[in-house]
Order: C-alpha cells, then structure tokens, then sequence
C-alpha cells in the first residue's frame, strides 16, 4: 500500500498534530522561553538512526536508504553536540553553524522520508527488499514518530534563530 499503512495511521496524524501545535499561540511563547542550546540539544536522540545501518548489515534494509538515512541521522546527533557547545560559549559563529547544522538536519530527514516512500514504491512494483521492515515492532516507531517530531524540533530552531537574529 502506498503510501505504508505506518505513515497513515501514525506519521500523518502527528504530523498534522504538530503542524497545528507549531502554529499556536502556546508554542510560540514555549519557543521564546526555550534556550537554543537546548532545542540543538536534543536531537542527540538522532543516534537513534544507527539503527538503519544496523538492519542494513543484518540484510533487512537497502544499502542506499539505510547508510543515507543512519549516517544522516548520526552526523546530526554527534554534531548537535559542537553546536550546542558553540552557543553555550556564545561563539561569534554560533548562529550561523546553528542554521547550517540545522538546515543540514532538516534536509536529511525530508530526503529519507522521501527516500522511504520511493524504496516502498519500489518494492511494491518490483517484488524487491525495500523500507518494509521498519513497519515492525519496535522498529515502527521510528518512521511513525521520529520524522514529525524531528521536522517540528528543526522548525522551533529555525523560529528560534530567527528571533534572535531580529533581537
């Protein structure tokens, strides 16, 4: 089924959960009272991502998805920490590592949703292994919650710098 029956009853709906949240009157005070370095922080969560080359080297997952998406995911955790490091210290260049760590995250989580419906196309038209694991337990967590939730948190960021800049 495209798009995955996971990504219907789990990713969507967060998805427009979040969408709704970001636009809200709570979030934006939230956003102001959050430090940066803690909305950086928290994608050290993305370590998570080891995962798809893990199932990668068990023969569960593509090479192509699975290396992109876990050492995107791994380059985002790991660097998050010189980031927040840079913007604690109040580095002259920390804003600006702060919009290119954070683009570069952004970007890499939206190329392996994308990445993730194109390997299930083609998989469903050609009989081939594609993402299809990840619709089981546990690892269905990861594509239900982990895309919104990190698109949201890249978003605050992004809301974040932009007040500062304006400040």
């Amino acid at each position: 089924m495209l798009p995955p029956k996971i990504v219907l009853t789990t990713t969507l709906p967060l998805a427009i959960f979040v969408t709704i949240l970001y636009n809200t009157k709570t979030c934006k005070k939230a956003n102001v009272i959050l430090k940066l370095e803690d909305l950086v922080k928290i994608h050290i969560f993305r370590l998570i991502g080891g995962t798809f080359i893990i199932l990668y080297l068990y023969d569960l997952l593509p090479p192509a998805f699975a290396l992109f998406a876990g050492i995107g995911d791994l380059i985002t955790a790991i660097s998050s920490i010189f980031v927040a490091n840079a913007i604690k210290y109040n580095k002259r260049y920390a804003n600006t590592l702060t919009l290119i760590w954070n683009t570069f995250g952004l970007v890499d989580i939206l190329i392996t949703s994308a990445m993730a419906i194109i390997f299930t196309k083609i998989s469903i038209d050609n009989n081939v292994q594609g993402v299809e694991f990840l619709v089981e337990f546990p690892f269905c967590f990861i594509p239900a919650f982990a895309p919104p939730t990190i698109i949201f948190l890249h978003l605050l960021v992004f809301r974040k710098l932009s007040w500062l800049k304006k400040a």
